[in-house]
């Protein structure tokens, strides 16, 4: 391959003039703090992705989580259940909440919680199971919901990936008792930086909002011991403008994954669940063989670099349970899904920036590297 060739990127924010001319009408308000941007924002959120739900927005995806939790009485003594096989701001926010991540397994096909591993891990301190919609695709909320209706447990979603997400009809983040959303710039939509909690309840609605604001709803009345997670109104400007383009980009993440998964060969491509829409965050592969080590993906996603200039990334190498920070929570654990998933999986760029020729590029990329190690 020439040396030539421009690196087609991983990920690719897509920021233009009109998310710096919502930017540039906020900072000629003077309000640049949380204020009416914020709570139009929450509004129009709750409209397109989570109906029927009240959101409410925070500084991240991971304060999100935490303050959610915080807000549905996770703490000391209890019990949450959540993948290994996931960014770290799961395992992280239930620890931050006082209480114990639990690692579950991950079903082979769709790289989410496997009901079966969540069933076994089920103990008389499980206060809740946290399933994460990894890399876009739902997790089983049919049969999660199952498990927690037999053993009086919340549901609570980390859809950090996962906006528009839909299963069977029902959209990501309207299932549990609260779901929390990323604005990371890599997501699917981004307000720079920032997070999303969705909820039907509304005494935790409350709590979620005095915790992002000091544990005050008035000034200087600070009901309860709170956090400074707001997000500005400049944030929440982007944030809108954003919201208005993200279901056209998922449509044109889910043509550029069907070309891939028509086009590939000798990878194995992403499965898609009976009834499940998948939103592509990432459009991750499997390469290689059980023991290999991660041998055979190294040697891939390298080649893919250096050789075809196809940036790719590896969503997630370490599980969590293996991670200095949490494996404390799990001495001795074994989850071999996991393990095999963070061996064997690629990520290969299906951002809506692509073009015909990108996806070509990728295609011919992939299929020539794959082939060379067969």
């Amino acid at each position: 391959m020439s040396d030539e060739l421009a690196m087609i990127p991983a990920a690719k924010p897509i920021i233009g003039d009109d998310e710096r001319a919502a930017v540039d009408r906020v900072l000629q308000t003077g309000m640049i703090a949380q204020g009416p941007e914020v709570k139009t924002f929450e509004e129009e959120f709750a409209s397109v992705l989570t109906p029927g739900r009240e959101a409410i927005a925070v500084n991240s995806g991971t304060s999100a989580l935490h303050l959610g939790l915080i807000a549905a009485g996770i703490g000391e003594g209890d019990e949450v259940i959540v993948p290994s096989f996931t960014f770290a701001a799961t395992g992280n926010s239930v620890a931050l909440a006082g209480a114990t991540p639990v690692f579950a397994d991950i079903e082979p096909n769709h790289f989410c919680l496997d009901p079966a591993s969540v069933r076994a891990a089920v103990t008389e301190r499980t206060r809740a199971i946290m399933p994460v919609h990894l890399y876009g695709h739902p997790a089983a909320m049919t049969e999660l919901q199952a498990i927690a209706d037999e053993f009086d447990l919340l549901i609570f979603e980390d859809a950090a990936q996962a906006h528009a997400s839909k299963l069977d009809g029902t959209p990501v983040g309207t299932f549990g008792a609260f779901a929390a959303f990323s604005l990371y710039p890599t997501k699917n939509m981004t307000s720079a930086e920032g997070g999303m909690v969705t909820t039907p309840d509304q005494t935790l609605a409350r709590r979620v909002r005095l915790l992002r604001n000091q544990g005050m709803e008035k000034q200087y009345e600070n009901e309860l011991v709170g956090f400074n997670a707001r997000m500005t109104d400049v944030h929440a400007a982007i944030g809108r403008v954003q919201l208005g383009k993200v279901l056209g980009w998922t449509k044109q993440r889910q043509d550029n994954a069907a070309f891939l998964s028509a086009n590939l060969t000798g990878v194995t491509v992403p499965a898609v669940a009976a009834g499940a829409e998948h939103v592509y965050h990432q459009y991750t592969i499997r390469v290689g063989s059980d023991g290999d080590g991660g041998a055979e993906r190294d040697r891939i996603a390298t080649a893919l670099r250096e050789e075809y200039k196809v940036g790719c990334g590896v969503y997630y190498p370490i599980p969590n349970h293996r991670l200095p920070s949490l494996a404390v929570f799990a001495p001795g654990l074994e989850l071999p899904e996991t393990e095999r998933a963070a061996q064997q999986v690629i990520s290969l760029p299906v951002h809506p920036s692509l073009t015909q020729g990108d996806l070509e590029r990728i295609v011919e990329a992939v299929n020539a590297v794959a082939k060379a190690g067969a």
